[in-house]
């Protein structure tokens, strides 16, 4: 019988430090044979880095790992296997073109005989008996791209009993499966609880934290705020230690008189992603979106500048119905969208500054089809300086510059089309302090010249410092609507997690 009482795995005083950023600061978990532990706090508290350290990517500057009470060092991700560690991410990495078998023991085939040949049979038989252990009905043999995302996660936890694993990592499994596919979910960690796992869950849902876990740790812009039983907290204390800050000041918001209506949206909807959205949008205003993982945001975002087509409902420019089937119309009409993936999404990382912003404009600025280098010097020069870029030369490679200044580099091509609308998806994530506030400084301004501004953040006090409109959505739809000051942090997180009811 496993002794419940006494921690699995520990971590204790854990700090981890990157250039300039303290993304960890004396956390503290503990996780419990046959037990779950609810690992929560919102975007950016330090949750992913925590992880990477329980697995071996990264190392802490200080602290202990403690496994069964002994002191551990994990230098890489194949040590933290070796004691029983292993983490199932919303997109474990799996091989679409192998089967299950080959997915489950790739890294550590069963061989045989002398000339060490694969034993098929033995690992066809041991995926089976895995498989059967789970209750899951999948034929070993399958190939893995022909099944449904549900049962691709229950391959991935296969794979992780598959070397014994005692310590399971469950880092938003849930986010992409259907409501009948989490009850599924449920039962697999229930059996695993019964083997004696000892399971961190992560997750933004507060009815799965509490349909689940048996205990809780909170994080906080990387420092640990407190744990305990989850049935000795509510939904609205847990909510509260997740926020537990006053708003900064720093955010430079000009109060403008907002203008006429640029953007209607009347019950969009997509298939599989978002579903009656309506707002307007007006000139000179900051709208503000909130909303945790797969809340369906970007997706949103995404059908306004053409990227995806909803299923249904209208967008409205000026009163004139437009349908997008590609960003280029989206782009003419007034739209333009800076994403949340700037290195992959927003630039073209090995090309230079220059080249950078004039690339949706290389027709207009060259109209017979020759580059005019002149041209698309001078409208670099006139926007790189506006936004302040900071660089040797505009001829300098995107992918040699500061997250911050990538992102001023984006913002600088869009804003150089002259758009009407534009859209700023996560336009902080991952940049320094200093870049944030010249980004909000820049979006102030935007307003001040009467641009209607989008901006969709994760961030909570970037919400409520620069918006003058808070949309909070939860699970594809819009679940509350705030203007500017009405609402607490704890509103706007309750609303998002799906625990309140506010009205919309």
């Amino acid at each position: 019988m496993t002794d419940s009482t006494t921690p699995l795995l520990s971590l204790k005083g854990i700090s981890k430090v990157f250039p300039g950023v303290r993304a960890l600061n004396n956390v503290h978990v503990d996780l419990y044979p046959g037990k779950v532990t609810a690992l929560i706090g919102e975007n950016g508290a330090g949750k992913s880095t925590l992880v990477k350290v329980m697995t071996g990517i990264y190392q802490p500057e200080e602290g202990e790992l403690r496994y069964k009470a002994i002191p551990i060092k994990l230098p890489n991700p194949e040590s933290a296997h070796k004691v029983g560690i292993t983490a199932i991410h919303q997109e474990t990495v799996l091989f679409d073109e192998l089967s299950v078998t080959e997915n489950i023991f790739v890294g550590h085939y069963i061989y045989r005989g002398l000339f060490k040949r694969l034993n098929w049979p033995a690992m066809h038989q041991q995926a089976r008996d895995i498989l059967t252990r789970l209750e899951v009905n999948i034929d070993p043999h399958a190939i893995l791209k022909d099944l449904s995302i549900a049962q691709r996660h229950m391959v991935a936890i296969a794979r992780a009993l598959s070397f014994d694993a005692q310590v399971v990592i469950l880092d938003e499994p849930t986010a992409a499966l259907s409501q009948h596919e989490i009850v599924e979910f449920y039962q697999i960690v229930e059996r695993l609880k019964r083997e004696g796992k000892a399971i961190l869950f992560i997750s933004h849902k507060f009815d799965e934290i509490f349909s689940i876990s048996d205990y809780y740790t909170v994080l906080r812009d990387g420092s640990y705020v407190g744990s305990g039983k989850i049935s000795d907290i509510s939904e609205q204390q847990m909510v509260t230690m997740m926020v537990g800050r006053e708003v900064s000041q720093a955010y430079p918001k000009v109060n403008c008189e907002p203008g006429d209506t640029v953007l209607e949206v009347q019950n969009l909807s997509h298939p599989t992603e978002f579903a009656g959205i309506n707002f307007s949008l007006r000139k000179g205003e900051i709208l503000g979106f909130y909303g945790l993982v797969g809340a369906g945001r970007t997706e949103l975002m995404q059908a306004l500048f053409g990227v995806t087509q909803p299923g249904g409902g209208k967008i409205l420019i000026n009163g004139k119905e437009q349908h997008f089937s590609r960003p280029s119309q989206a782009i003419r009409a007034g739209i333009v969208y800076v994403p949340e993936e700037r290195q992959k999404q927003g630039a073209i990382i090995d090309l230079p500054i220059s080249q950078n912003i004039s690339l949706p404009q290389l027709s207009k600025l060259n109209p017979h089809g020759v580059l005019n280098d002149k041209k698309e010097w001078a409208l670099a020069d006139d926007y790189a300086r506006r936004l302040q870029v900071k660089a040797s030369s505009w001829k300098q490679a995107v992918g040699t510059l500061s997250g911050g200044n990538q992102q001023k580099v984006v913002i600088a091509k869009w804003l150089a089309t002259k758009p009407d609308i534009i859209i700023l998806d996560e336009p902080t994530k991952g940049i320094d302090i200093g870049s944030k506030a010249a980004v909000h400084q820049f979006m102030s301004e935007l307003v001040g010249r009467g641009l209607a501004v989008i901006m969709v953040s994760s961030e909570l006090p970037e919400v409520m410092g620069m918006a003058d409109r808070i949309i909070v959505m939860h699970e594809g739809l819009m679940v509350a609507e705030f203007n500017a000051g009405e609402a607490s942090a704890e509103m706007i997180v309750s609303a998002a997690s799906g625990a309140g009811e506010e009205a919309a």
